[in-house]
């Protein structure tokens, strides 16, 4: 406690955990806020608005993962700022080594690309694992809906990706090879019985062929998600590798927090250490095996550790 006169200690490392974030300038923070998914609902965004005019700088920023945040706020406003934004619901995210934000797309609701719902996903995993502490470093999960991947999800410690596996009925089907015309990979082309034929290993598991068929010959055989495992982006990044394919959608938040029970464990003692570092180090194997305990139906027999990007030119002759 501040002596009369003093001017107040603060713990810069306390408040960025809390979403708080220091400034170039003077006594001047950064407030970031909580939006799972990238959805804001009009009234929030209206008081959001609000506040940030009569507390912030001349504009908000809008973070690279879906966030909203409030710019050159002083500390001494820091109550009420979270005051006002509580008459809307709104809550302050976190930064530090704890779950963050979930990122995802709009998902099927009105995407025509979407395959799995993101969003409902999305706010399960804010709702009861945002800010689990990790113990070691920041933990990042993201949804995309389909093949596109618009989030960027193997770039995250763990990544959905929406999926579906179609299946042919070919009493129904009626030739006229509009799903062979719009699959991108070629996984369809048109046999001598002028009937689809499918290969499975080009297939990327769209659904193309299944919006397309007039007849309903083609429908889904399975939906879910293929969850890669061990990305992360900054200074050194990492393209998370493929530990599931087809993991059902209300199983998304169970297998994140087995995966974070995985990481904590064997992160043990190491300080800051991203999930994906871990696996390289211990091998994939070790966290297949634990996974596919509880999700066997799902979780693929062998995989490879996550791939690192090069981003390094100091190597590189660069002419002007």
């Amino acid at each position: 406690m501040a002596e009369p006169g003093e001017k107040p200690s603060i713990d810069l490392n306390n408040l960025k955990a809390g979403g708080f974030i220091k400034e170039r300038g003077k006594d001047l923070f950064t407030i970031r806020l909580r939006v799972p998914g990238g959805r804001m609902a009009i009234p929030r965004l209206k008081k959001i608005a609000q506040v940030a005019e009569k507390y912030g700088g001349e504009f908000i920023h809008l973070s690279v993962r879906q966030s909203m945040e409030l710019i050159n706020i002083n500390f001494r406003h820091f109550d009420a700022v979270v005051e006002e934004l509580g008459e809307a619901d709104q809550k302050v995210a976190s930064c530090g080594a704890r779950v963050r934000v979930p990122v995802a797309c709009g998902g099927c609701e009105y995407n025509p690309n979407g395959l799995v719902d993101t969003q409902k996903s999305a706010l399960e995993v804010d709702q009861k694992l945002f800010g689990t502490p990790t113990g070691h470093h920041k933990f990042k999960v993201a949804f995309a809906g389909c093949p596109f991947d618009c989030p960027k999800s193997a770039t995250n410690d763990v990544g959905f990706q929406g999926a579906l596996l179609p299946r042919l009925d070919k009493d129904a089907c009626i030739s006229c090879g509009l799903c062979a015309k719009n699959c991108a990979p070629g996984a369809i082309t048109m046999g001598k019985d002028k009937k689809p034929l499918f290969k499975d290993d080009p297939c990327i598991w769209c659904g193309d062929c299944v919006k397309v068929c007039p007849t309903g010959a083609w429908e889904a055989k399975q939906t879910g998600y293929n969850v890669r495992i061990g990305g992360k982006w900054g200074r050194n990044p990492l393209v998370g590798s493929l530990f599931a394919t087809l993991l059902p959608q209300e199983e998304a938040v169970e297998f994140i927090a087995q995966v974070l029970a995985w990481y904590q464990e064997k992160a043990g003692g190491q300080g800051r250490i991203r999930l994906g570092d871990i696996i390289i180090q211990e091998g994939p194997q070790l966290l297949l095996a634990h996974l596919r305990e509880k999700f066997p139906h799902s979780v693929v027999t062998e995989t490879i550790p996550p791939q690192v990007i090069d981003t390094q030119i100091g190597s590189r002759k660069i002419k002007p």
